[in-house]
């Protein structure tokens, strides 16, 4: 990692060094974080260190306005949620509210300036088709409407093509698991299920048991390859491990669930990456549990340090070296690899690599959740 990503490390580890930068630093410092999708969060992390009235005035005015664009995102999760829950109130099954718009509905620590560009939803599979006619009825619509796509989505993966509401546009990804069913780890929904909690203030919707909404995240970050805010989702985890991990037990318990759900590779590069750069307090018993759960050998290990201590960081230039282009290309390869086996994998790659060639055919934008008007 270059010295200009420590230093946007080392200001999330400790907020209350900020009004020790000056305004070059902090020129960069803003322009990482955007990229990085972490600008509003620092604003919040500096408010909890009680030191924004100490920070330069045009540095106050840049994160003061990211955090604005967050909050209004927060409000409208808050709002699309609400909808959700009445639109799928006749399902005869919970539904599962998963990641950032979960850390909002618990009003956990993670939701503090966090950037949205969709909502993620969980039902059990049996009940997924009825949970798409009930989304439909109340405005979503599928995206993604290619004959090959549709296939993928519905036949392989973990969730339905993104459905995009056509009048606020909104974008919902309706899971029914939380990694493909052709991928080579296999965490049971029955059992996250079985330990789901409910989120007060609605009827329908409930969130991941604690330890396992830290595993959900450490794998989506660590399996499923989505590494475009890489950062920010290691953000979240620091902050989920610090709140959940002051509780008694929860690190055994967390060590044990990985156990069960098949989930200790995730779990260990979630613990080794989250304490290695963001000095994520993880005790030693929790550390070599997980290690002996998912550590790869020696050789793997130091290989995937060196991807993952390049490709987590923001996608800017000041952040990269001769090696990170290539750390990303290989970790986008192994999250396809972890998903889908061979014989899937390479028409799929290639197909994606033809109609990159092709360049877009006018596809429907995905826009960030947008207030209502």
């Amino acid at each position: 990692m270059k010295h200009s990503a420590q230093r946007l490390t080392d200001i999330i580890r400790h907020p209350d060094k900020g009004a020790e930068v000056g305004l070059r630093d902090w020129d960069l410092l803003i322009r990482q974080a955007r990229h990085g999708a972490l600008l509003p969060r620092l604003n919040w992390l500096m408010a909890q260190a009680a030191c924004l009235d100490r920070l330069p005035p045009g540095v106050a005015l840049h994160l003061s306005s990211a955090r604005r664009v967050a909050d209004k995102q927060a409000r409208v999760v808050r709002y699309e949620l609400s909808r959700i829950d009445a639109a799928l109130r006749p399902l005869d099954a919970p539904v599962v509210v998963l990641k950032g718009a979960a850390y909002v509905a618990a009003q956990l620590p993670p939701a503090g300036g966090r950037i949205f560009a969709d909502i993620d939803i969980l039902v059990p599979k049996p009940r997924l088709e009825e949970a798409e006619r009930y989304m439909v009825r109340h405005g979503w619509m599928t995206t993604h409407h290619d004959a090959y796509d549709q296939r993928y989505y519905r036949t392989w993966m973990h969730e339905l093509p993104p459905m995009k509401h056509g009048r606020r546009g909104t974008v919902v990804d309706l899971h029914h698991t939380i990694l493909p069913e052709t991928a080579r780890l296999h965490p049971d929904p029955r059992k996250l299920l079985a330990r789901i909690q409910p989120l007060p203030g609605y009827q329908r919707l409930y969130r991941l048991a604690d330890v396992d909404m830290v595993l959900h995240s450490a794998t989506h970050l660590f399996h499923d390859g989505e590494l475009e805010n890489g950062l920010r989702d290691l953000v979240d985890l620091d902050a989920l491990l610090r709140h959940f991990g002051a509780a008694e037990g929860f690190w055994d318990e967390l060590v044990e669930r990985a156990a069960e759900l098949e989930l200790g590779r995730p779990l260990h590069y979630g613990l080794r990456y989250s304490h290695g750069i963001l000095r994520t307090p993880v005790p030693d018993v929790a550390m070599k549990g997980a290690a002996a759960l998912g550590k790869p050998a020696q050789l793997q290990s130091r290989l995937m340090d060196a991807l993952f201590s390049r490709a987590l960081m923001p996608d800017h230039a000041s952040c990269d070296d001769a090696l990170t282009p290539l750390a990303r290309w290989l970790l986008y390869v192994r999250s396809h690899y972890l998903r889908m086996p061979l014989h899937l994998l390479v028409p799929h790659l290639l197909r994606k690599a033809v109609k990159k060639q092709q360049g877009p055919a006018a596809p429907m934008q995905a826009r960030e959740v947008e207030g209502q008007k």
